[in-house]
């Protein structure tokens, strides 16, 4: 008689998992709102990063009483905080302005094949044959999502392109820091990326700041901005990074592939979104692509460091 295994329970690893999907997920749509209702693209970006970089800088300190970094990693961590964070939120802020949260959440999916495709080329890991026919088939899902707005392309085309570039550059922006993980905390990382990404985006939107009325913004979207930086950007880094210590990287990566789906959902729900036909089927095809690469032969980490 073959072994009959028992069905596992849901842990709490499981449940801090879920939970930061679904604050990721919420927050294409919190971030469309804030725009739509007077807040200025790199206005809330700018304070919104440098608000969750004062956070960590003090929870850094409190926890390790030191932010020392090894000489060689200053300059890395500039380089990839620039990108992931100062680039990432220019480009999502504003793909998220110019085009629907719906939208933007979709072409997010294609975050797992643009991290492997990043991973690849720092030669992190070894690619497989089918992991090519898997990344055409989500690009292609991209194209369909594009194709199914009911604006068209044209329509949405910067939207379109920033997202893509948004997706693209966190995704630089994770396989990046990665081998910093082995030598540093979370927090600690977190606390020189988001200030050094928050001064040159504050720098870049000094004129929005200057020019935003802060007094006309309603309070529903001062409690959204009070979400965006305790939500996305602290407490599900904690919930994440804890979780990938109980649980590993695979199990925590088949949670993360929820979010452009949740993503999508709750912009429906919340933002009165449509999604047509066509944008249904290029989700479909952006997931599928992923399933297919991760049928995956093992040890493909071919090496490690920056």
């Amino acid at each position: 008689m073959g072994r009959v295994e028992r069905v596992r329970r849901p842990e709490i690893s499981d449940l801090m998992l879920l939970v930061t999907v679904m604050i990721w997920s919420l927050n294409f749509t919190v971030t469309k709102y804030v725009l739509n209702h007077g807040f200025r693209p790199l206005a809330y970006g700018g304070m919104r990063f440098g608000t969750a970089a004062l956070l960590f800088i003090g929870v850094t300190w409190a926890r390790e009483r030191s932010f020392r970094l090894e000489r060689r990693d200053i300059p890395f961590i500039v380089v990839a905080a620039l990108i992931g964070i100062f680039l990432n939120n220019v480009a999502f802020v504003y793909g998220t302005k110019l085009t629907t949260a719906t939208t933007v959440a979709l072409i997010f999916g294609t975050l797992p094949i643009l991290t492997a495709l990043f991973a690849a080329v720092g030669g992190i890991e070894r690619l497989h044959s089918r992991f090519w026919l898997a990344a055409a088939i989500s690009f292609g899902g991209v194209c369909l999502v594009a194709l199914g707005s009911k604006r068209g392309i044209s329509g949405h085309l910067w939207g379109y392109l920033l997202a893509m570039i948004g997706a693209a550059t966190w995704a630089g922006y994770s396989v990046a820091i990665a081998p910093l993980m082995t030598r540093y905390t979370a927090s600690r990382i977190s606390a020189y990326a988001l200030t050094i990404g928050a001064i040159p985006l504050l720098s870049v939107g000094s004129h929005q700041l200057a020019g935003q009325d802060f007094g006309a913004l309603p309070t529903l979207v001062w409690i959204a901005f009070v979400f965006a930086v305790l939500g996305p950007l602290f407490v599900t880094n904690l919930l994440w990074f804890n979780s990938i210590e109980r649980v590993g990287p695979s199990r925590a990566s088949l949670y993360a592939n929820l979010q452009p789906f949740l993503g999508a959902i709750f912009a429906l729900l919340l933002l009165n979104e449509s999604m047509t036909k066509l944008q249904v089927a290029g989700g479909l095809l952006i997931a599928a692509g992923i399933v297919l690469s991760r049928r995956r032969d093992p040890a493909r980490v071919v090496a490690e460091g920056p």
